[in-house]
């Protein structure tokens, strides 16, 4: 059995994000790049069902710049098998994300595919969703835990006020929440492995996929800047702070 994780090359979350002086988008100049958070939390809980016997294969596959290399190293130092890199610089949206993992996967034939919830640049939260709808497969998305038994895929997933648990038969599109799993910290050695592992190179050219942008993004600015709170001693000062901001 075998599982593709895809994930995203994204502004470290460490770092404090610019706009660009003319509001056309983020200053990634200069700006240390990692793997998307959601999407590491795939790559371990992948490395984990290899562990545990359940499946054979960890493949992850990115779709970016030659720099996005770098992030694939990242997870085959956690422990993946070996990497897809789909070459573009074009900033693509979900929908166009999803076509192109749509086109690797009728190819690798994956058992499940594993996405983060969401990436921490866009926030759209949609791309594991629309994957699932173009292979016509099963999804569980926001997934807190996972076990895979007799081809079926038992998940929990994070909805509002409590979790929910559903069983699907594979292949399974699954996108993960933060209480997944905790990744683990990559030693020295497996960082000197992962750059021996093979990463597959492929132009998006050469896979033939509409990745027309259906989107027109206007103006990007930083949210504005707002006046420090305050701290109160009782309940009798907070009331009199309201009343004379006109609150109550």
């Amino acid at each position: 059995m075998k599982i593709i994780v895809a994930v995203k090359r994204v502004v470290d979350h460490n770092i404090k994000i610019r706009v660009k002086p003319d509001g056309t988008g983020v200053d990634l100049s200069h700006v240390k790049m990692s793997m998307n958070p959601f999407d590491e939390i795939a790559v371990e809980e992948a490395i984990r069902q290899r562990e545990a016997g359940k499946i054979s294969e960890v493949v992850l596959v990115s779709i970016g710049p030659e720099e996005a290399q770098e992030t694939l190293r990242a997870g085959l130092a956690i422990g993946a098998d070996r990497a897809i890199l789909v070459k573009t610089e074009e900033v693509l949206e979900p929908l166009a994300i999803a076509k192109i993992l749509k086109t690797i996967i009728l190819e690798e034939k994956p058992n499940m595919v594993f996405l983060g919830k969401q990436a921490i640049d866009d926030e759209s939260n949609q791309t594991g969703q629309m994957l699932a709808a173009l292979l016509g497969w099963g999804q569980a998305t926001f997934a807190s835990h996972l076990n895979i038994e007799d081809h079926q895929a038992i998940i929990t997933r994070e909805v509002d006020g409590g979790t929910q648990t559903i069983c699907l038969p594979l292949p399974v599109v699954m996108t993960t929440d933060l209480r997944l799993n905790e990744p683990r910290y990559t030693s020295l050695p497996n960082i000197i492995k992962a750059k021996k592992k093979p990463i597959e190179q492929k132009a998006l050219a050469d896979l033939c996929v509409d990745t027309r942008a259906r989107l027109t993004v206007l103006n990007i600015e930083e949210p504005q800047s707002r006046q420090a709170g305050i701290k109160v001693a009782n309940v009798a000062e907070l009331v009199s702070t309201l009343k004379k901001t006109s609150c109550i």
